[in-house]
């Protein structure tokens, strides 16, 4: 036999050892059970029943429906899935808070030295300390606490309001209803205070005066009140309790509901699937679910409508302004300042205003205004000419008006340093300058004819200098040009290299190109000699690699 054999004759005689009789079912009778489930599942079928006559749900699943094995279950049964074994230990019972046992006429051993209670030591004492003790005064022995002990079970450790005494809130409500009686018996007396005055100064007057006015208001308000209190009363119908600035626990308060439930939620105003679209997350609908109806009959137009029109444009402004003066540097947040944000767009657009009405007063002053009501000249109107103008065939004039120049968006004519024309008007040897005074300096002070006379006999003077210093021999040898050695002076003429000084130096100066690229072979001590000679620049001249050589790739 083998062992996966063996280990299933164990398993059978473990079955049989422990009075379990494992009940193997024919494909029919499978198929029948199966046939059966299903039967109960669709309700066509009694469902089964446990030990005790009560029905077993055919949709739970059979890993929780069948018990197990040493249960030795002989119907089905969901007494496994139940808490079968209660601890009579257990108890809901709580603290009786403020109960006393008994008091003492006498200190007790062991007893509390402040109080000369025995629940509790001078430790934990909520007495105030006496200056003198009850252990050495034996006067006014305070009682016995009633100490209990409870053991709780799970829910009960966890229960929030264990203990509580609902009946105790009964004096937060009446306290509440107090104030509130108080506030309508307040109200009730100055309204009929404001009408007695009324009415006494009414006696004799046939106007009424601004004072009677604000009583008035006053008077409006209060029954305003008033009816709001009477409704608050009749109709309850916006109340809803729910949780307040909570997460999981906390207070709870009252939050009224501000749509009245006769009104038609806007979600069922047009009920075709292909109406406007209704977000059930964020209870938006941007569209118009009735666009065919009477716009004056319409309760709902849909939140776009809202969006765009109202305050909600002006919010929207109030953003996108926060927004582009925090990019700008402005230190504005519509968040964390929102006050100052608002007021600094309510100064942005008196600025704006103001600016676009002096932008516009320059604009009608300097050109008029076409569209105002006043009168045109009359000169303007009939006004006639004798002037000819002659066009050419494609409507050019060709003479009788005069061309107008073009005028540009810079400043034009305007004489600095007491010029009578601009810069730019004058132009001698590649230079600008002013016509006036012929100077080629931009800022430089107008000095009028006479100093073009003066600049002119300079010149005239300059020119018979140079004349009679050609005529005398007296000009200056032209300059040799010199042709700079490789280290920088000036190659002499008798300049002859050493052949043997320069292989030496040759020689040195790949030394020294090795040596650079090795620094490991760099001697400790290095004697330097700043005595460059001519082979010596000679041979770095050699030596140097010109990185614009198309040869240099061929060099050893």
């Amino acid at each position: 036999m083998s062992r996966g054999n063996k280990r299933i004759r164990t398993s059978f005689d473990v079955f049989i050892a422990v009075g379990v009789v494992v009940a193997f079912k024919s494909r029919e009778d499978h198929r029948k059970q199966i046939e059966l489930e299903e039967a109960r599942k669709a309700g066509l079928a009694p469902a089964e029943l446990d030990e005790d006559g009560k029905e077993i749900n055919p949709h739970i699943p059979q890993y929780m429906s069948s018990a197990p094995w040493y249960l030795n279950a002989e119907r089905p049964s969901l007494k496994h899935q139940r808490k079968w074994k209660s601890d009579p230990n257990y108890t809901k019972s709580w603290y009786d808070r403020g109960a006393k046992i008994g008091q003492a006429d006498k200190y007790r051993k062991g007893a509390c030295q402040n109080c000369g209670a025995m629940s509790h030591d001078i430790k934990s004492c909520m007495e105030r300390p006496r200056k003198v003790g009850a252990k050495w005064t034996n006067k006014h022995i305070a009682p016995d606490e009633k100490v209990e002990t409870f053991e709780l079970d799970y829910d009960g450790k966890r229960d929030r309001w264990n203990g509580y005494d609902a009946s105790s809130y009964s004096l937060v409500i009446e306290r509440y209803e107090s104030r509130d009686e108080a506030r309508r018996k307040f109200l009730k007396e100055q309204q009929l205070k404001k009408l007695e005055e009324k009415n006494n100064n009414q006696n004799g007057e046939d106007g009424v005066s601004e004072e009677d006015e604000e009583e008035a208001e006053d008077e409006d308000d209060l029954r305003v009140d008033e009816a709001k209190v009477d409704e608050s009363k009749q109709m309850d119908f916006a109340k809803v309790e729910k949780r307040v600035r909570t997460t999981g626990g906390g207070s709870t308060g009252t939050v009224r509901n501000l749509r009245i439930r006769e009104d038609t939620a806007k979600y069922l105003l047009n009920l075709d699937v292909n109406s406007a679209h209704y977000d059930p997350k964020t209870r938006s609908m941007r569209e118009d679910p009735l666009p065919d109806a009477d716009p004056n009959e319409k309760f709902y137009a849909g939140d776009n409508r809202y969006r765009n029109s109202g305050q909600a444009m002006e919010f929207k402004q109030l953003n996108i302004h926060a927004w582009e003066a925090f990019d700008k540097g402005q230190d504005m947040h519509m968040q964390a300042a929102p006050s100052q944000a608002e007021l600094l767009y309510k100064n942005f657009k008196v600025i704006k205003e103001n600016l676009k009405s002096h932008t516009k007063d320059t604009i009608l002053e300097k050109y008029g205004n076409a569209a105002s009501e006043e009168a045109i000249p009359r000169e303007l109107l009939l006004g006639q000419s004798e002037r000819e103008v002659e066009y050419d065939r494609a409507g050019r004039i060709i003479k009788g008006q005069e061309t107008t120049l073009p005028r540009s968006k810079y400043e034009e004519d305007v004489y600095i340093n007491n010029h009578t024309c601009v810069w730019g008007s004058w132009w001698k040897d590649h230079q600008w300058g002013y016509r006036c005074c012929q100077q080629l300096t931009r800022n430089s002070y107008c000095t009028g004819a006479a100093g073009i006379e003066a600049a002119e006999a300079a010149t005239d003077l300059m020119r018979a200098n140079i004349a009679r210093k050609e005529a005398a021999g007296e000009m200056p040898p032209p300059a040799e040009e010199k042709r700079p050695a490789t280290w920088g002076t000036d190659i002499p003429e008798d300049l002859v290299l050493d052949e043997k000084l320069l292989a030496e130096a040759l020689k040195k100066e790949d030394a020294r190109k090795k040596e650079e690229r090795d620094e490991r072979k760099r001697k400790y001590n290095v004697k330097w000699n700043d005595e460059v000679t001519a082979e010596d620049m000679e041979a770095y001249r050699m030596k140097k690699v010109h990185h614009d050589d198309p040869m240099k790739e061929f060099l050893n």
